[in-house]
């Protein structure tokens, strides 16, 4: 039995999909081990594919301090001893670990329990848990580490079924991801208004703090957007779009990479290491995305610059930076 853990935010957890449908391909319904907090009971609570789901009390120790850092500590080393109890009575082999806070007590359970652990990192700057489980781990996937026995990121496939041929700027999407980006959403808020006159769609992921603001603000001024805070059926969203201003998450940057969709990628200014710019950064460095901190972004001027870009270039180049095999390719060398 194959078990998958990690999760809390979006990006670890469209990975376990992609790992997920994966195995069900192979007639494998594997186990998942997450956490009731974060995103991880609304993504897969209700999903096909998994023989067993497991939400444990887990919480992130990352930015806590004494006594709540103990305390977390304390709760990783009891929801641990819960997943060696979870192998024994599922008779569970191996672990894919994908990180997040969820992925620590199943991760930690697998040693000295004789229980395969692989490792899968997604961005350019390796993240603290997976830089303590790198040593333990029977193989460690990464889509920028050169070791790695598989390179593709591990996307779902119907990414690649949604590809099509970008020849101009007719619709734009803004993506901050399922808890929002407010500088992503006031320049959305800025650039409407324009975007509006030159007859360009637009689609905005608020985040659910900022949607009430931002959807009140199109209403007020008569500008029609497909604005939402959180979508499970966000591709059908991204997939629209011939130009997307995002975060650079690892996987919404690779995703946007397998539909073909040129980015301005905005990075989070406070994620670890910060490994939201290393993970845009070799895409600029291409010449196939731009890439803009929070301190660069010119509004005045950053219209003309998407506007002058030649996006049938840049989306032929971008679909041929990832392949579709990545979920298939770790699991065919785990089973």
């Amino acid at each position: 039995m194959i078990a998958l853990t990690g999760g809390g935010t979006g990006g670890h957890l469209s990975i376990i999909r992609a790992l997920k449908n994966a195995l069900n391909s192979k007639g494998v319904e594997p186990i998942y081990i997450g956490s009731n907090k974060g995103q991880d009971k609304n993504w897969f609570e209700d999903e096909n594919g998994f023989s067993q789901k497991y939400f444990l009390d887990s919480q992130g120790v990352v930015n806590k301090k004494g006594f709540q850092k103990l305390s977390a500590l304390a709760q990783i080393l009891k929801s641990s001893s819960t997943c060696r109890r979870i192998f024994k009575n599922n008779g569970v082999k191996n672990l894919i670990s994908v990180g997040g806070y969820s992925a620590a007590p199943a991760s930690f359970a697998t040693i000295g329990n004789n229980v395969n652990l692989y490792v899968h990192e997604q961005n350019a700057a390796i993240g603290r848990l997976n830089k303590i489980l790198k040593p333990f781990a029977k193989e460690f996937f990464s889509s920028y580490d050169k070791k790695s026995r598989v390179k593709d990121y591990p996307i779902d496939l119907s990414f690649f079924n949604k590809r099509k041929e970008i020849t101009k700027l007719q619709t734009i999407i803004f993506l901050g991801g399922s808890q929002g980006a407010r500088t992503i959403n006031e320049l959305a808020m800025y650039l409407a208004p324009q975007l509006q006159k030159n007859s360009i769609q637009i689609i905005h992921q608020t985040g659910k703090n900022e949607f009430t603001k931002i959807d009140n603000f199109y209403k007020k001024n008569n500008i029609k957007v497909d604005v939402f805070d959180f979508s499970l059926n966000l591709i059908d969203k991204i997939s629209r779009a011939d130009f997307a201003i995002s975060r650079s998450g690892a996987s919404t940057l690779w995703e946007l990479c397998a539909l073909g969709i040129p980015t301005l990628f905005i990075p989070y200014p406070h994620a670890a290491n910060d490994h939201q710019y290393y993970n845009a950064k070799t895409l600029s460095d291409k010449g196939i995305a731009l890439l803009k901190r929070e301190s660069e972004i010119d509004t005045k001027n950053i219209l003309k610059e998407i506007e002058s870009l030649d996006l049938k270039s840049i989306s032929s180049r971008l679909k041929n930076e990832i392949k579709q095999e990545g979920a298939i390719k770790i699991i065919e060398s785990i089973i």
